[in-house]
């Protein structure tokens, strides 16, 4: 083998270690959050990024009306990170 053959070896070596250490893990964590997201119903136990715990009280299509203590709010769906007791992959709940 040439001096060639062997670096378009490694770099392709490289680029499979990549792929599957760094991007396939992301994209099925990304897949995973997704699926949680689009399962909230009413009735759902919700804690947001921000650290709100609260009930779902109605579902709109981006957004989310939870009832938290005696506040009732509005917020985006995006910003959960757990629906009762399963967490988003990589969120820090």
């Amino acid at each position: 083998m040439n001096q060639m053959t062997l670096l378009v070896l490694q770099l392709v070596g490289i680029g499979l270690v990549f792929y599957f250490l760094i991007i396939r893990p992301q994209g099925q964590a990304r897949k995973r959050a997704e699926t949680m997201l689009s399962a909230i119903k009413k009735g759902d136990e919700i804690v947001t990024a921000g650290g709100i715990v609260g009930r779902v009280k109605e579902v709109k299509d981006a957004r989310l009306v939870i009832e938290s203590g005696t506040a009732t709010l509005l917020i985006e769906r995006a910003r959960v990170v757990r629906v009762g007791d399963q967490a988003a992959p990589g969120a820090v709940a």
